[in-house]
């Protein structure tokens, strides 16, 4: 029955693909209702589900150059997808909400789900997809049949299965910053009941940033770069006419580097850099009146930035119909997979050498996961049901490094000599905002070769500290899906998930090199200021209460979530719905060194022994409708939502490490539209969407944190709109693909991106903000009319829009908040004052323009 099934129908994912004519283009869509979905565990057309969906073809991905899930944000409306330190550290948030990078121990509020295997961080799912079948986004809480955490969406990946109808496709692609770039599928019988495919890429380009490695021992002179390839294996196996397997390995393996930034703007403490630096070259020189500085990619670093990135996995889908309870489909999805990532930092984002970490091995992080799915599911006249299980166990393991070089001690000294008012008068302005007095910063390096006179000794260069931390977690979920179609009209929908989450956490931290002598000496010290203490000598990579520690933490949770939902059609044009929906996503521990204030003597800090976090939740209102008009060749459909987030997960750079907060409350209220036309001009496809949304913290105070010394660092944020959370996002495309005569055809696609302007700190500093932008990307080309090659020229950001990924605090190069509140102002209330503002903002910048030419043949 199975068997037969294949082979003559599309009634199951594997079909979409697998009876494909691979040697062919993908099947053109000639109606609306030909848009077929797995937003609820099985096949139906877009227009019949309950749930905020965009759906992106193979074609329509392919006329994007989407590769990555970064790459395919120019095509949805409220999805943004970053990056920091390195691509490993990529975060994706939907409607504004996401898990802030830079730690693995927070897992992820947007899902990435790949052939049904769910990845347990966003940039375990970062990586070259490969041969795609379609991708669906979908928006909002998804807690009821997709992975474990989904509080704010899934994106699910479809891939291209094998065919049982022998193919072949190969392309080659150059471009500029020396981009390189093959790969090649072979799909088709192996024996009459087994079907293969196999995937190979591999792919290289220069880096976007030219660097400038001063005295070294960098010798990179670019920088995020891309060198990598991959290979993908499948198996179709029908041992029956009830049962189908699909096996999938994969491996993927990067050498680059990444990840340099450059000054966005340059604060006082950019001169004392200047001087420590070879030639100068420490950062990007200040503007006057330290106004921000141009966009540039010409940066100085001096320390390596190398990342060695291993991605594999293998994953077994079994599917098997039965006579149980009338006739049911059992599904089990079997996978392993492994992560292992090493990387290098220039932590200082400069050319003086103040403190990096080594791609030795002792900075970066892997995860092993186990997952297994089972689910049955049957259908009636009017009745869709299903039940299932889901059990995910996870090894997650960290390494930390943070390395004093030599160039620290002179800067550190300068700096507290500074604040504290030193000897020689020309060190006080250095922590000045006044550009007259500027230049003399150079004069306070001189008396101050070594420490502060009194209060200790110099920082060795390589000390500093190697910390281990190593996490467990074991989650299973039972959860159940109903839909009962009460009339021929009138339908409700049902779901219900149980979770329960256990992690076990063991750390080991240890100070390297002696370079927490300085902290003891100044806690000797009963004359020593407070100043001296936990906001300098004393800080988490000084401090001695760390060395040596060891300590295990345990985290038990459990939750309920799901969804409930009501649809009613009208006609065959029209389907309106309402929903509400509640999400989860698990707690977790800070994968870093955490400290508060030590009680018993102000100024100083103790390190926190408890790093937990609790679950993150979300409660999801919904209300919209989809329509399909014009004979069935236009869809329009949209939908308001209200979410309402309870102990947002916030992850925060904290001058020199990250902390982790639960905020209270975030709401985001707002409206998705999507269109797409297949318009009566032969060949031409318009699409596009529309994402507006009020994503903002509800009000709170100091005692409502964790802890309440957090706040002064955080006072911008109650009532505020959310970093990365844009009020307007919308997306626009033209596909244009027919014949020329003559046995060619012809094909023009643009895509485009609009987002209002949005701030990319998670503290909404205002010198973070994006302006609003608009990226485009296109393609041209001429191919034979059966497909068999194709030349396209493409390019990505066509008009080199300048923004930003993320902008950041520059380490212990200034401050922004202050000690008390303002008094007046615009930021009353907040411990922001801009006249007071000292700080060195770094950027991580986004995509320049990138072209290029590929040739693709199929047969």
């Amino acid at each position: 029955m199975r068997f037969t099934k294949l082979l003559t129908t599309s009634a199951s994912a594997i079909v979409l693909t697998a009876v494909a004519a691979t040697g062919a283009a993908a099947q053109e869509v000639t109606s609306v209702d030909e848009i077929i979905v797995t937003a609820q565990k099985r096949e139906q057309s877009l227009q019949d589900v309950p749930i905020v969906v965009t759906s992106l073809s193979q074609q329509v991905l392919e006329n994007a150059g989407v590769r990555d899930i970064k790459d395919m944000t120019i095509l949805t409306p409220g999805l943004t997808v970053t990056s920091t330190t390195s691509e490993t550290i990529t975060t994706a948030r939907i409607r504004g909400v996401g898990t802030v990078g830079d730690n693995p121990g927070l897992e992820s509020s947007v899902g990435i789900v790949i052939d049904g295997v769910y990845r347990p961080r966003n940039g375990v799912g970062f990586g070259d997809l490969g041969e795609m079948s379609r991708i669906e986004v979908l928006k909002g809480p998804q807690g009821t049949l997709f992975g474990k955490n989904t509080s704010a969406g899934v994106i699910n990946i479809v891939t291209e299965a094998p065919s049982f109808q022998p193919g072949f496709n190969g392309e080659l692609t150059a471009g500029n910053f020396g981009a390189l770039g093959a790969s090649m599928s072979v799909t088709g019988p192996l024996s009459e009941n087994i079907a293969g495919r196999l995937y190979v890429a591999s792919r290289e380009r220069d880096g976007f940033y030219d660097v400038n490695t001063t005295s070294g021992p960098r010798t990179a002179t670019d920088d995020q770069n891309q060198d990598f390839w991959t290979v993908r294996g499948q198996l179709l196996i029908l041992p029956s006419d009830e049962a189908s397997i699909r096996l999938i390995a994969d491996y993927t393996k990067r050498d680059e580097y990444c990840c340099v930034a450059t000054q966005v703007r340059t604060g006082p403490t950019g001169a004392i850099i200047n001087a420590l630096a070879p030639g100068g070259n420490g950062v990007v020189g200040p503007q006057p009146g330290f106004a921000p500085n141009p966009f540039t990619r010409s940066v100085n670093a001096n320390r390596p930035t190398d990342q060695q990135v291993e991605d594999w996995g293998l994953s077994a889908e079994v599917n098997v119909d039965t006579a149980l309870l009338g006739g049911s489909t059992l599904t089990s999805i079997t996978a392993f997979r492994g992560w292992d990532s090493v990387n290098g930092s220039d932590i200082d984002f400069s050319g003086a050498d103040l403190f990096y970490r080594s791609p030795d091995g002792n900075f970066g992080f892997s995860m092993d996961q186990w997952s297994q799915e089972l689910r049955l599911a049957g259908s009636s006249q009017n009745f869709d049901w299903l039940v299932g299980m889901f059990y995910a166990e996870e090894t997650l393991r960290r390494q930390d490094s943070f390395i004093f070089g030599p160039a620290f001690t002179p800067f550190f000294s300068t700096l507290i000599t500074s604040q504290l008012g030193a000897p020689d008068p020309n060190a006080l302005p250095c922590i000045t905002a006044d550009p007259i007095t500027f230049a003399v910063c150079t004069g306070a390096l001189a008396p101050f070769p070594g420490f502060v006179p009194n209060f200790g000794p110099t920082v060795p260069a390589g000390s500093g500290y190697l910390d281990r931390y190593s996490q467990s977690s074991d989650s299973i979920a039972f959860f159940t899906n109903n839909s009962w179609r009460a009339t021929d009209a009138l339908e409700f929908t049902l779901g219900l998930r149980y979770t329960r989450e256990e992690k076990v956490m063991h750390t080991l931290q240890n100070n390297i090199g002696g370079g927490d002598a300085g902290c003891t000496a100044v806690r000797n010290n009963p004359f020593a200021p407070p100043a001296l203490l936990g906001g300098a000598l004393c800080i988490n990579q000084l401090n001695p209460d760390f060395d040596g520690r060891a300590y295990t933490q345990v985290l038990e949770d459990d939750d309920i979530s799901g969804r409930f939902a009501v649809q009613y059609r009208f006609n065959p044009e029209l389907m309106v719905y309402g929903s509400y929906a509640r999400g989860y996503k698990a707690g977790g521990f800070n994968l870093e060194r955490s400290s508060g204030p030590n009680p018993a003597r102000p100024g100083d800090v103790l390190p926190i022994d408890d790093t937990s976090f609790p679950a993150e939740t979300v409660d999801s209102w919904e209300l919209g409708f989809k329509s399909t008009l014009l004979n069935r060749q236009l869809l329009f459909n949209a939908t308001w939502f209200h979410q309402t987030f309870s102990d947002f997960q916030l992850n925060t750079f904290a001058g020199i490490n990250f902390i982790v907060e639960s905020i209270p409350e975030l709401t985001s209220t707002g409206v998705d539209a999507d269109l797409l036309w297949l318009t009566p001009v032969e060949g031409l496809t318009l699409t596009g969407g529309v994402t507006y949304a009020q994503t903002e913290y509800g009000d709170f105070t100091a005692a409502d944190l964790s802890d309440p010394s957090r706040f002064p660092a955080l006072s911008l944020l109650p009532g505020a709109q959310m970093s990365f959370a844009p009020e307007w996002s919308l997306t626009a495309g033209v596909n244009y693909d027919r014949s020329l005569g003559g046995g060619l055809r012809g094909l023009f696609s643009l895509s485009a991106k609009y987002t209002s302007e949005y701030n990319t700190g998670s503290d909404l500093l205002p010198l973070k903000m994006n302006d609003a932008m608009t990226l485009v990307n296109g393609r041209i080309g001429i191919g034979s009319e059966d497909d068999r090659w194709t030349l396209e020229i493409w390019g990505q950001n066509l008009t080199d829009e300048e923004y930003a990924q993320v902008v950041f605090n520059g380490p212990l190069q200034g401050n922004a908040f202050q000690a008390t509140p303002t008094a007046s102002g615009p930021y009353a209330g907040t411990f922001y004052n801009p006249a007071a503002d000292t700080l060195t903002y770094n950027a991580f910048l986004g995509a320049p323009r990138t072209w290029g030419v590929t040739l693709r043949v199929r047969y």
